[in-house]
């Protein structure tokens, strides 16, 4: 059976199927509510950096209301008469121009280089401790299909990205904003306060409007964008199949689809185009009726002398222009959301603990194994599919030094013996042994160091040969790699190449041949020098001239190690000391090659192979 190893593992083995059921028919857990302290934690570090940038986004929050404050003062000027006046006032303010465009220069880098900082390593130590705790999970954890490699992978790049952007970017425009609407207001009550209580009683009604204007806006974009996504994967299609086309003569036929997927997207563009007119048209009145009512009020206030053109000019300009700044920073909401979202996201991953410790420091550790393997009483189902039943009151035992075949039709559960050995994942019911103790009690990650593992698709990673073969071993010398390649035969292979041991593998090994990458992964397991040795269909896709080199070098490898072998081909696994042969996850017999053989046609493993034999000769 060649399943891979991926089905959740289970915490008790008290559990019944009935259990199982009902778990496999959970819905999944919640999210746990975003907490930003925690976030700010993670963050404590860099305490340095977010009090100079937050006092940096302070500063620069009180840019905005002074700039307007000298804006309304210039205004101002030129009601004035005298002409020295004029110049000297206009100098003044100019200059005070320049300094805060100076200040402004200095006060942004200073902000955003701090909460860039921050963010940066926020998103490191994120994906960090993300990175160690996903690796820490059970084999069954990555069965789900929310954890697929894939996600997994979007959720390190992009999550830990949103993080960063919600600690700095965020973080610093509610500073900013937060400080520019305190500065203005209280610039403005303390300028002209009766002016600008009005002016602060209609703000509402100025940040709604300016609000309102850049959601539609952003969800027009949006919405003519997917509306629009039909036709352009129809003419994307055609220009990729245009031999194709011409070779049927089709193009009439492609521009009448094209016309008819327009429809859609243009019936919904004149719609969106009577909302946005009624929207952006009642918006930009609203704030226009308002800014009547402050300088009629104003008028008034002047008219009656309690405050002068000047302090009109300057609270107006002040007040209007936080409006904008306040809208601005509630437009950003949305992306408060998936921060908050992702901040969720990250936490469910840090929090969560493992069913199955792989570095329980309470654990047991032994330096060598005996390699005594014992199944008593085993019942397991995958909990992704409770109603199978792999195995049910399943026993079977290995002993030390010896080896064991496994064969059976695809489905009785062979691979699946090979994972609870490893320990990927628990029996619902039963125990699994390792040298007369419960595999549960010891430390996974010693008892793996004495576990070889060759599967049927080998793993190689991006690296050179010599790093694949020694992958999994503490320290090696150059002499043990030759003799583990030698022991493989993989040596003459390897020093064929014009960088030997140094040669490139590729992604996933993608410059070697099946059978060479075979060998290099059967390498790395005699090199670990295993007391048990556990073979998964190692050379069921390799052509016939590699897998008879393959096999002489697992046959050597196999000599006085507990070996457990799952094979489909019954000519490789003849000279096992032990043959079990399993029918829908029921031992059915047992024996050597011959005794089992002995029985004729009434024997399940004789009957399999005569129904290999007559294939291969077919």
């Amino acid at each position: 059976m060649s399943r891979r190893f991926s089905a959740a593992s289970r915490p008790s083995s008290a559990r019944s199927f009935e259990d199982a059921g009902d778990a496999g028919n959970s819905e999944e857990p919640k999210l746990p509510l975003p907490s930003f302290r925690r976030l700010l934690i993670l963050n404590a570090p860099e305490w340095k950096q977010a009090l100079m940038g937050s006092l940096s986004a302070i500063v620069s929050g009180g840019i905005q209301p002074a700039y307007a404050y000298a804006m309304g003062g210039m205004i101002s000027i030129y009601f004035l008469t005298d002409h020295d006046e004029i110049r000297d006032k206009t100098r003044s303010y100019t200059l005070m121009f320049v300094g805060l465009a100076v200040l402004s220069f200095l006060i942004n880098i200073g902000q955003h280089y701090n909460f860039g900082v921050m963010g940066e390593y926020l998103t490191k130590r994120v994906r960090e401790h993300m990175l160690t705790k996903i690796l820490a999970f059970e084999i069954g954890w990555y069965d789900r299909e929310m954890n697929s490699s894939g996600a997994i992978c979007s959720q390190l790049a992009k999550d830990a990205n949103v993080v960063r952007s919600l600690v700095g970017d965020r973080m610093a425009l509610v500073i900013q904003t937060v400080s520019a609407v305190i500065i203005a207001c209280t610039m403005g009550l303390v300028i002209a306060w009766r002016l600008a209580l009005v002016m602060i009683a209609v703000q509402p009604l100025i940040i709604i409007c300016y609000y309102a204007r850049h959601v539609l806006l952003k969800s027009m974009s949006k919405k003519s964008i997917e509306a629009q996504s039909e036709s352009s994967k129809l003419a994307a299609e055609a220009v990729s199949n245009l031999r194709t086309i011409t070779a049927f003569s089709s193009q009439g036929r492609i521009l009448g689809l094209f016309n008819q997927a327009q429809n859609g997207p243009r019936k919904e563009s004149i719609r969106q185009s009577w909302i946005a007119g009624l929207g952006l048209g009642t918006s930009m009145s609203l704030i226009i009726c308002t800014w009547a009512l402050d300088f009629w009020f104003g008028g008034r206030l002047i008219v009656e002398h309690q405050i002068t053109a000047k302090a009109l000019f300057q609270t107006f300009i002040i007040l209007a222009s936080t409006g904008r700044v306040i809208a601005d920073a509630g437009s950003m909401t949305t992306d408060l959301a998936k921060g908050a979202d992702a901040i969720a996201s990250v936490f469910a991953v840090l929090d969560r603990v493992t069913e199955i410790d792989p570095d329980n420091p309470e654990g047991y550790k032994t330096e060598k194994l005996k390699g005594e393997v014992d199944i008593i009483g085993v019942d397991f189902a995958y909990p992704s599919r409770p109603n199978v039943i792999i195995f049910r009151g399943l026993s079977l035992s290995m002993q030390p030094g010896k080896s064991t075949a496994l064969v059976g039709q695809s489905g009785s559960g062979k691979s699946t013996i090979i994972g609870l050995i490893e320990r990927f994942y628990d029996p619902i019911e039963g125990i699994v042994k390792i040298d007369g103790r419960d595999i549960k009690t010891y430390n996974l990650r010693a008892l793996r160091q004495q576990i070889g593992l060759a599967s049927q698709e080998p793993t190689l990673f991006a690296g050179t040969i010599r790093e694949n073969i020694v992958y999994g071993t503490e320290t090696a010398s150059e002499a043990e790699i030759e003799n583990a390649a030698r022991s493989a035969n993989a040596h003459d292979f390897v020093s064929n190449l014009k960088d030997g041991y140094d040669t490139w593998c590729g992604e996933r090994g993608v410059q070697l041949s099946g059978g060479q990458k075979q060998r290099i992964a059967i390498a790395r397991v005699i090199l670990k020098n295993p007391t048990i040795l556990l073979l998964d269909e190692a050379t069921s896709a390799l052509d016939s001239q590699s897998e008879k080199v393959v096999q002489d070098a697992l046959e050597r490898l196999m000599v006085s190690r507990t070996s457990v072998v799952v094979a489909h081909r019954l000519s490789t696994i003849q000279n096992c000391d032990l043959i079990t042969v399993l029918d829908k996850g029921i031992v059915v017999e047992k024996g050597t090659h011959t005794s089992l053989m002995s029985k004729g046609v009434s024997g399940t493993y004789y009957s399999l192979v005569s129904l290999q034999r007559g294939s291969n000769q077919n």
